[in-house]
């Protein structure tokens, strides 16, 4: 009996080895270095400081920013100001989204104070959220979940700085799921202060819509931006 009972112990502590070999296979190792960054809790709060530090406005540029929005739900990202109330927030979301719009919206919101051909990023927009929603339900641990941003028709070997829609201001989003959430890192070229309750109500939208469809909570976002400006009298931004 004795024998017996080695034998099943035996037999218990390879399955326990086994199935923790498995569980470190599929948890997903590694370290996101975004811990360095200044964080913030809202987008309100992350909008509040980059009106501060390009205050000077005009051509003053800072370079290389980084910030970590913790909660970026749209609730928490839905920040109103003078130049985009919440019907605008609403509208210009619809639009990249690829989803649909009335006439008359159009014509209330759409103004080109508000963004032109930069930040227009509608076209094939559902079918790179669906290319993302594929590719993560299918391998969580993928790092190929990504919504480019390039020219509408065009290809790279066409850039011509002298047209806007060529330079869209958000050029990715990279989604992940780490900690059991899915996150995402933004990488953009250009951000206007004053812009920014646009771009990340959208962002946020997207996000939450992902999110559903993997029935996966939203975790983090990161906002990379190389140049950051006060508003659009930036030259050539």
């Amino acid at each position: 009996s004795s024998r017996s009972g080695s034998l099943v112990q035996g037999i218990a502590g390879a399955l326990l080895a086994d199935m923790f070999h498995g569980a470190r296979i599929l948890r997903a190792a590694g370290r996101n270095l975004n811990t360095a960054f200044p964080r913030f809790r809202t987008a309100g709060d992350l909008y509040t400081h980059i009106r501060d530090i390009t205050k000077e406005g005009g051509d003053f540029t800072v370079r290389n920013f980084v910030g970590v929005i913790e909660d970026i739900s749209v609730k928490s990202s839905t920040v109103e100001t003078e130049l985009f109330p919440l019907g605008a927030l609403e509208f210009y979301t619809k639009k990249n989204m690829g989803w649909q719009y009335t006439q008359e919206e159009l014509d209330k919101w759409m103004l080109p104070t508000r963004g032109g051909d930069q930040g227009d990023y509608r076209d094939g927009m559902q079918e790179k959220i669906h290319n993302v929603i594929d590719c993560l339900r299918t391998e969580p641990r993928s790092k190929r979940a990504i919504i480019p941003i390039p020219f509408p028709s065009e290809g790279s070997k066409m850039v011509n700085w002298h047209d806007q829609g060529q330079t869209k201001c958000c050029r990715e989003l990279h989604l992940y799921i780490e900690d059991g959430q899915l996150k995402c890192t933004g990488i953009l070229r250009m951000q206007n202060a004053s812009i920014f309750p646009k771009n990340i109500h959208f962002f946020a939208t997207l996000l939450e819509h992902v999110g559903r469809e993997l029935k996966m909570p939203v975790g983090e976002y990161t906002h990379w931006i190389t140049n950051l400006c006060h508003d659009r009298s930036a030259i050539s931004c």
